[in-house]
């Protein structure tokens, strides 16, 4: 059941193994991933590990720790909203296409989970068999994207299906993002068709579908994102190119570049789980329910981000250069936002703050910018429009209707 998509079942775990140490890809990444670590011990410690958890413990979650001690100044994770015995659907804001799960994975076991979380991953990462072999033996399942509207259909229902059975018969946690692809402003938005994807599948109404695989919106907060100049050379592109289309090999840029980035503080905070909410819903009309989920689910993300210095001063910074729109956005003035922000959060926002961001804000325009004469403004546009959105859609979720929450 589910054969194509869903992560290998402990069963299977032996043969994929042997398929993976014959892989010559797959022998050429690893000592990158594990230096200083023969590949026969390599191969005695997979074929030791008898589940996917297991796996996941022996080699993802000492990944993990070692480049988090390499690559931020800290990671945790506040789960007082929720209970860690019970099983979830995390839906997240999406900023790194690897390490968004797989930190949440490291930061379930931390805070006393019995188990980690399934994974939903687009089939246009999967291109290479041994990347494909090893994302399902890490707990997996698959979205597939290229396919024609009939063939779509088809496989978003097993995908609903396979969420449901995920949660409620493999008692798993799961881990999607709210939108497919990263948003490259950070202006972090779910799309109303996951949700619809979501209730495709289930028992009773659309609300009580939803209610089953129990949502938990999820706020990740990363204070400096590595692949913020990527993100905004491919948004220069589509500027002077609306056909651009990244290559593959532009995707293996940025999950190399993500995971082994500097990142600084990060912060994983879990809203309360919305099944009660659900509950408040049942006299609205059911061509708005799935809009008025997810606007929910956004405001719930947008009050429990966490704020760094980065993104106060790209906002005054911003403010610098597009202060008119954004204070009508807030309905106050930017510097009254930036004010406001740095009391309630409690971060610091002064002349330090602002030379150690304008230093990198001049360090990523450069890695970013092209051969064209023009785009030093729009990049660090970009840039600053990155770093400054979080800010204003916590002010804005905290200061005004959650309807009204649209912002940049």
């Amino acid at each position: 059941m589910f054969d194509e998509i869903r992560p290998y079942n402990p069963e299977e775990l032996p043969e994929v193994y042997e398929r993976l140490l014959a892989d010559r890809q797959f022998l050429a990444v690893l000592p990158y991933v594990l230096p200083d670590v023969p590949v026969e011990q390599v191969a005695a410690m997979m074929r030791s590990c008898k589940t996917n958890l297991e796996f996941q413990k022996m080699f993802s979650y000492q990944f993990l720790v070692k480049l988090l001690a390499k690559a931020s100044t800290g990671c945790d994770m506040d789960i007082s909203a929720i209970d860690n015995g019970g099983r979830y659907t995390f839906v997240s804001n999406h900023r790194d296409i690897v390490l968004d799960s797989a930190l949440l994975d490291k930061l379930l076991i931390d805070t006393g989970f019995t188990t980690t979380c399934e994974i939903a991953i687009g089939d246009n990462l999967l291109s290479l068999p041994w990347v494909r072999d090893l994302v399902r033996i890490n707990k997996s399942f698959i979205v597939q994207r290229s396919l024609p509207p009939r063939q779509m259909l088809m496989a978003s229902r097993e995908l609903s299906a396979y969420m449901h059975y995920a949660v409620s018969e493999k008692n798993e946690n799961i881990w999607i993002a709210q939108r497919e692809g990263r948003a490259k402003d950070s202006d972090d938005r779910t799309q109303a068709a996951i949700l619809k994807m979501m209730a495709m599948d289930g028992e009773g109404t659309v609300i009580e579908r939803l209610a089953s695989l129990h949502i938990v919106p999820l706020a990740i907060s990363y204070e400096y994102d590595p692949c913020d100049y990527l993100k905004a050379r491919e948004l220069w592109c589509r500027h002077e190119d609306p056909n651009f289309r990244k290559t593959a090999n532009d995707d293996v840029v940025s999950m190399r570049t993500g995971i082994m980035g500097y990142k600084g503080a990060i912060h994983y905070h879990c809203a309360p789980c919305i099944d009660d909410y659900l509950q408040t819903l049942t006299e609205v009309p059911k061509s708005e329910i799935f809009d008025v989920i997810a606007a929910h689910i956004d405001n719930q993300i947008h009050q429990h981000y966490r704020l760094y210095p980065s993104n106060l001063v790209a906002l005054r910074l911003l403010g610098g250069e597009d202060g008119e729109r954004i204070s009508l956005k807030c309905g106050t003035n930017v510097d009254n936002v930036v004010a406001w922000l740095s009391d309630h959060q409690s971060v610091a926002c002064g002349a330090a703050e602002e030379k150690a961001f304008c230093d990198y804000l001049s360090q990523r325009v450069d890695m970013a910018h092209t051969d064209g004469a023009d785009d030093i403004a729009f990049l660090r546009h970009i840039i600053l429009t990155m770093y400054a959105n979080p800010a204003i859609n916590h002010y804005k979720s905290l200061t005004s209707d959650p309807s009204n929450s649209k912002v940049c």
